[in-house]
């Protein structure tokens, strides 16, 4: 029992130190600058005690890679802190979410691991969408010009969920489905693989009819690149290109909101006391911060607009630097890297394809949303993984992480 337990303490110890280090650190500069002070303590006792909470528990009970929850654990403490410096009752509700994501994460990954029909049940991926889709026509809630929320009345206050985060994961279980062999829809001697293109295509008519064109882009992103992985058909992956550059093309002539964004991509300083703000001041922001940035709490993160949820990455780079800019990237890039190799180690085709899907859609939803703020790309309003504010995110992105989770512990 002892050594049991020195073992443990052992395997816990230096990582569960550094993460408490990090914290403490971070949370000390919120602290000096007088930042809400109580608040502050709370949030320093309840990200600490949930993330070593969860990090002991994966050591303790032997559930699979030990890493992924930790790298997870440190994008959401970059989070946090910065939510916090912006307004400390963000960092209160996102360490409420995280707790909430936390349990999700235990819950995925043990139903996961116990049922053993997911490959089969392609038909339920879809009907889960359609339904989804159904709520939204019905009790959907209108923001900013776009029908993507559903709204609710709880006794702590009014929540909102968008399921476009959950359509991201019906989309990798069902192309699993299809990549194991075990769609084998097949009519009027069609293949099946125009029927799975088929139904990939209905889950983006679904976002595009909630104008959701850039969560319809991730998706879109994830089937090309799971079809190029594991069923490299050139024609069907040229086909699949030539319909996204023809949506594409439509979009953009049809929608005054897409030509506005793209307008504003080319030319931000054009029309900057309008259009081109948001990325006009994300851009002075991430100058201004330079290499090492400005310091906690000696920026001005709040003269860009939503900053807590599209623009975090921007207010990071001010007051963190671009070195605290990029220590974010290489955590996602790490939490992709053990993500891909989950899916190598595994022999089963199903679970290959859901890490691997999985991984490419953290990937995918990095380059977007930080190729937007940058103005790499055209802005489109997608969440920063574990990092944004935003409870439906975090849910979702723990949700997945815990079926990671169970893939790497065998199955």
């Amino acid at each position: 029992m002892f050594a049991k337990l020195g073992t443990f303490t052992k395997s816990v110890t230096f990582p569960a130190l550094m993460l408490v280090l990090a914290n403490l650190l971070a949370f000390a500069l919120l602290f000096w600058f007088g930042i809400n002070q109580l608040e502050v303590f709370y949030i320093i006792l309840g990200t600490l005690a949930l993330f070593i909470i969860m990090y002991s528990l994966i050591i303790w009970l032997k559930l699979g890679d030990k890493y992924i929850m930790l790298i997870s654990a440190m994008l959401v403490t970059f989070g946090v802190i910065m939510l916090t410096r912006i307004d400390a009752n963000f960092g209160i509700r996102q360490i409420l979410w995280s707790a909430i994501s936390g349990a999700v994460f235990f819950a995925a990954y043990f139903i996961y691991k116990s049922v053993k029909i997911w490959r089969n049940i392609w038909w339920s991926y879809i009907g889960v969408t359609v339904a989804l889709f159904a709520l939204i026509l019905i009790f959907g809630v209108e923001i900013n010009g776009a029908r993507r929320w559903l709204m609710f009345e709880t006794p702590i206050g009014i929540f909102t969920m968008q399921p476009s985060e959950l359509m991201r994961i019906m989309l990798v279980m069902f192309l699993a489905c299809y990549f194991a062999g075990k769609f084998t829809v097949s009519y009027f001697k069609v293949p099946s693989k125009y029927y799975a293109m088929l139904g990939v295509y209905m889950f983006l008519g679904f976002l595009v009819m909630q104008r959701e064109w850039g969560v319809a882009l991730l998706l879109f992103g994830i089937y090309f690149l799971m079809s190029f992985v594991f069923e490299p058909d050139y024609k069907l992956l040229a086909l699949n290109a030539a319909l996204a550059g023809i949506g594409g093309f439509l979009g953009y002539r049809t929608m005054h909101h897409i030509q506005t964004r793209v307008a504003i991509w080319g030319d931000p300083w054009g029309d900057i006391e309008r259009g081109g703000f948001q990325i006009a001041q994300s851009l002075f922001a991430i100058s201004a911060g330079g290499y090492f940035g400005t310091g906690i709490g000696n920026g001005a993160p709040t003269h860009i607009p939503e900053v807590h949820s599209d623009f975090i990455f921007s207010a990071i780079a001010e007051e963190m630097g671009i070195f605290g800019g990029v220590a974010v990237i290489l955590l996602l890039f790490l939490l992709c890297y053990r993500c891909f190799k989950i899916a190598l180690q595994t022999s089963d085709t199903f679970n290959k394809a859901v890490a691997f899907g999985i991984a490419i859609g953290f990937g995918l939803q990095t380059f977007i949303i930080i190729g937007g703020v940058i103005n790499f790309i055209p802005l489109t309003g997608i969440t920063l993984p574990f990092v944004s504010y935003g409870g439906s995110s975090m849910v979702v992105s723990f949700a997945a992480l815990g079926i990671i989770q169970a893939i790497s512990s065998g199955k």
